[in-house]
């Protein structure tokens, strides 16, 4: 590759303390990697296991076949904003440090665009991996016509399903609105939606990625739920985000927020915390009622001595 010519794909890996599994994710992308297409950016987030001391020989053993930064640490939103500043493709994938590549996605994305040039995302399915070595296989549906039927599905109704290292994204998408820095998870549900609601979008289904699946710490999670709270819902549903159309899904994601914060904060034993999420739950839409798993959960707090 020239160093004028621009990659058509950027694969963007985030790095913070996964210098276990790196080196499998990183070469899962450079066994594909035609540097006439595609480039593969790793980013370094302040680790401080001995990730910079991996990426240093990933470089060294393979010399001037991709880039890495380090930066001070800042969470995952920041390494994807700093992913769309430094990366030169058109299309950039995010892929986890602790995932991997599936075998020949760069080429059958490259051929996807070619015939599909009006794409803004690519959405493609995935192999789930799990601890035992098992694995599951996620087809990828075809999308609704509509970008109301398509943001219904992906915030309501989990019809529409997309994970990152399985698609591609157009920078144009970015525009509205990068990742919001300011969470620590849920950071992609509002680039996801906005992009469903504003840009055209195809579904690939062939697997781009494989998804290793291990138990998040239930003390991680309730720190970043409560983090981000109902906060999420307005940032979703943010002018620049999301258009006037669209606005109208606001109070149904408000009370399915609720009820995924209701269940979060359940599970962890804060059945307070978790009893006014349902509260918010059906104060946002009554009909939250005839969710029969929540609502039982619900009366056994409320019933309690």
């Amino acid at each position: 590759m020239s160093m004028s010519a621009k990659p058509l794909i950027s694969v963007v890996i985030p790095a913070y303390n996964y210098a276990e599994t790196l080196p499998r994710a990183v070469e899962s992308v450079l066994s594909q990697l035609d540097q006439a297409t595609a480039e593969l950016l790793v980013i370094d987030d302040g680790s401080t296991d001995s990730t910079p001391q991996v990426i240093e020989r990933l470089q060294i053993e393979h010399a001037g076949r991709f880039r890495a930064i380090r930066k001070p640490n800042g969470g995952l939103a920041s390494v994807r904003n700093r992913g769309i500043e430094e990366a030169c493709g058109q299309f950039l994938i995010f892929l986890d440090a602790d995932d991997e590549m599936a075998p020949d996605a760069l080429a059958a994305l490259v051929r996807h665009i070619a015939e599909n040039p009006q794409s803004r995302m690519v959405i493609g399915s995935h192999w789930s991996v799990f601890a035992s070595g098992k694995r599951s296989r996620h087809e990828v549906k075809p999308l609704p016509a509509s970008p109301r039927l398509r943001v219904r599905g992906y915030l309501l109704d989990k019809s529409v399903s997309i994970s990152n290292g399985a698609c591609a994204m157009h920078r144009e998408v970015f525009v509205p609105g990068n990742y919001p820095e300011r969470f620590r998870n849920t950071e992609d549900i509002p680039v996801f939606a906005q992009v469903l609601a504003r840009f055209p979008c195809t579904v690939l289904n062939q697997p781009l990625a494989l998804i290793h699946k291990h138990d998040d710490s239930l003390r991680h999670n309730l720190t970043h739920a409560r983090a981000a709270g109902l906060e999420l819902v307005d940032e979703v549903f943010s002018s620049e985000r999301m258009p006037v159309q669209l606005q109208g899904l606001k109070q149904a994601f408000l009370a399915q927020r609720c009820l995924s914060l209701f269940r979060t904060f359940y599970s962890a034993g804060e059945h307070d915390t978790a009893l006014n999420f349902y509260r918010q739950a059906l104060r946002a839409d009554l009909r939250v009622i005839t969710r029969w798993s929540y609502t039982r959960k619900a009366l056994r707090l409320w019933l309690r001595p």
